[in-house]
Order: C-alpha cells, then structure tokens, then sequence
C-alpha cells in the first residue's frame, strides 16, 4: 500500500503521487490519467483512456473473427 495526501492548491485539492507510484503507472509529468470509478466507490488510476481500450478490444475481436477475410485482403 502506497500513501499520499490531499493538500490545497489554489481552489483545488491536489493528490501528489511519488516517484514510485509514477513508476508503476508507467507515467511522467505532463502525461493524462484518468480515473474510473468502482461499483464499491472505490477509485481507480490509469495511464491508458478506458473508451480506446474498450475499442482495440472490440477491433481485436473483429480480426479474429475475420482473420482469412483481412489476409486475402492484405
């Protein structure tokens, strides 16, 4: 478990992640993340937008489905 606290910036509250918990993310300064919320209210953080992500797993699916249909057409 990781620890981190909210501070005040401005009208803001802002939440400092460390070096480790940008490590883990796979992030730096300047990059996106978005957060998704849980069922049980709880928070997630992720480097990776889930609406693209939910839409390469669908094309996958597409090109499995059609794998000879896409090589003739390659």
């Amino acid at each position: 478990m990781m620890h981190s606290k909210v501070r005040k910036v401005g009208n803001s509250a802002v939440m400092t992640l460390t070096t480790e918990m940008l490590a883990l993310l796979d992030v730096k300064e300047g990059d996106s993340l978005f957060v998704l919320r849980g069922d049980d209210g709880s928070l997630r953080i992720t480097a990776h937008d889930p609406e693209v992500m939910a839409a390469l797993e669908a094309a996958e699916i597409v090109m499995n489905e059609n794998r000879d249909l896409l090589a003739a057409l390659a």
